[in-house]
């Protein structure tokens, strides 16, 4: 089954950007993935094409309308009806390597890409979409997002990357971040690779990279640290 995504956009043109070189380029031009882009002012109804309105209460800006949100996101579900909905937002829970998982094991995604000062809560909250954000930041819109999202699934599909062994030992892969990464040549600006790495010591080098993996997660993630401690605890001990 090929993996699916279909996105809904102010901006088609937007897409696949950058999704369309390198491993995913090559992944997309293969059908190993399909991407779909549906334009949300192709459901306005006035002659201006108008997709959004001032925000009830007041305040600035301008905020895109439930209903020709919702009639854009029926056309996507009419075409993927067996696809999750997601929506990109800062109000929703951060986007993790766990849930990029799910995702790429599964048939795709409908991915719903906002803009101004964002979309009418009543049509997030009756689609019932699953909200996510990419970080702690705010970006003009939902499309840079939606190439994020895509961009982590994709490398995860069968065949994707050259070596299925890279995935696994890559930052979050096991709840640390990755291990510092060296090639030629062996001394460059009088800094010199770790003598573990050129021993040719499998057993060392495994444990030097597993060494330095936590030391960075420790020192750089508290937040994954903690949670890697928990999980490891929790583990049943043979």
């Amino acid at each position: 089954m090929t993996w699916r995504a279909v996105v809904l956009t102010l901006f088609p043109e937007m897409f696949p950007g950058p999704l369309g070189h390198s491993l995913a380029g090559k992944a997309l031009a293969r059908g190993d993935w399909a991407l779909e882009t549906i334009d949300i002012r192709d459901f306005a109804t006035d002659r201006h094409r108008s997709v959004d309105d001032t925000p009830f209460g007041g305040g600035p800006g301008m905020v895109m309308r439930p209903d020709v949100v919702d009639d854009a996101v029926s056309a996507a579900l009419e075409r993927a009806p067996d696809l999750p909905l997601i929506v990109f937002t800062p109000r929703g829970r951060l986007l993790t390597q766990r849930r990029v998982r799910a995702l790429a094991e599964g048939p795709g995604a409908i991915l719903l890409c906002g803009r101004y000062e964002g979309i009418d809560e009543r049509v997030i909250r009756h689609r019932r979409m699953e909200e996510i954000s990419i970080g702690d930041y705010v970006l003009s819109g939902g499309e840079p997002a939606a190439i994020v999202l895509m961009d982590a699934c994709v490398r995860l599909l069968p065949g994707v990357m050259g070596e299925a062994a890279s995935a696994a030992e890559e930052s979050f892969a096991h709840g640390l971040l990755e291990y510092p990464q060296y090639t030629r040549p062996a001394t460059w600006k009088d800094m010199t690779v770790p003598e573990v790495l050129r021993s040719g010591d499998h057993a060392a080098v495994a444990a030097w990279r597993r060494a330095q993996a936590e030391a960075d997660t420790r020192d750089r993630r508290p937040d994954l640290w903690e949670a890697y401690r928990a999980l490891a605890e929790a583990a049943p001990t043979a």
